[in-house]
């Protein structure tokens, strides 16, 4: 599961572009209890959610043209440019060029070859969430795409990702870690193949959740809907995944016990 203690390729935060800030930040108040804090008026509309004073993702405005609202993941890069260039090179696409965030930290907004959009984040002030893998934080980052192996390879020469293998209901579900340390214990995410019927290339946050069908009531009950029911998956734990009322997926997991 994923922790605060952030090396190079690691999911160190995560923000929503809405077409309503106001709604959506009360529907995640309302399904996970947050609290939303204005990070300033030159901020733009943007803030950070919060769990007892401690950010565990953001919110803003949508910023580019034809964009539709989505949860957006950041990983960390000790050099943003050098990293941009990178993907360029292996066929990603730069959609914003590395930008400072006054002396929060260095970013730029990314798209892989499969269409799949993502962040980078070169800490400054900022080094990234203050939670994580708890009760309604962040826990899991999973990426759904046509050709995983192609996936891989291209985000192994951003950030010299590994990968296991792990047999999953229907499919090959492969596990990713950051480059160095133990396997499973720097563990962050997963790549899945894109199911017949799924719409586009994208990376999904999963947030930790104590009762799963709880959080599922929650959100039909504030204007969400339901885009996977809550299912059992051994030696995972209970999962579903959802949108918000302007259409913005995410997923919540109640982890399975530990052996």
């Amino acid at each position: 599961m994923l922790g605060t203690d952030f090396t190079k390729g690691s999911p160190n935060w995560v923000d929503l572009g809405s077409p309503d800030t106001v709604g959506a930040a009360a529907f995640y108040t309302a399904v996970f209890g947050w609290e939303f804090a204005s990070a300033g008026p030159d901020a733009g509309g943007y803030g950070f959610f919060q769990q007892d004073g401690q950010t565990v993702a953001a919110l803003g405005p949508l910023t580019e043209e034809g964009a539709s609202s989505a949860w957006t993941l950041y990983f960390q890069t000790p050099d943003a440019d050098a990293t941009a260039k990178a993907a360029e090179s292996a066929g990603g696409t730069v959609r914003a060029e590395p930008m400072d965030v006054m002396d929060a930290g260095r970013m730029a907004q990314l798209s892989d070859p499969a269409g799949a959009d993502f962040a980078l984040w070169q800490p400054g002030t900022t080094k990234g969430l203050q939670r994580t893998s708890e009760n309604n934080t962040l826990c899991w980052a999973e990426l759904h795409v046509p050709q995983p192996l192609a996936a891989i390879d291209f985000y192994g020469k951003l950030f010299g990702w590994r990968s296991q293998e792990m047999e999953a209901p229907g499919m090959t579900y492969r596990v990713l870690s950051t480059a160095e340390g133990d396997l499973q214990d720097t563990s962050f995410g997963g790549v899945a193949e894109l199911q017949e019927g799924g719409d586009h290339a994208r990376w999904i946050p999963y947030f930790a959740v104590a009762d799963a069908d709880d959080i599922v009531a929650r959100a039909q009950g504030n204007g969400g809907s339901v885009v996977m029911p809550a299912a059992d998956i051994p030696d995972v734990g209970r999962i579903a995944w959802l949108a918000d009322p302007f259409g913005a997926p995410f997923a919540v997991l109640k982890p399975a016990p530990q052996q």
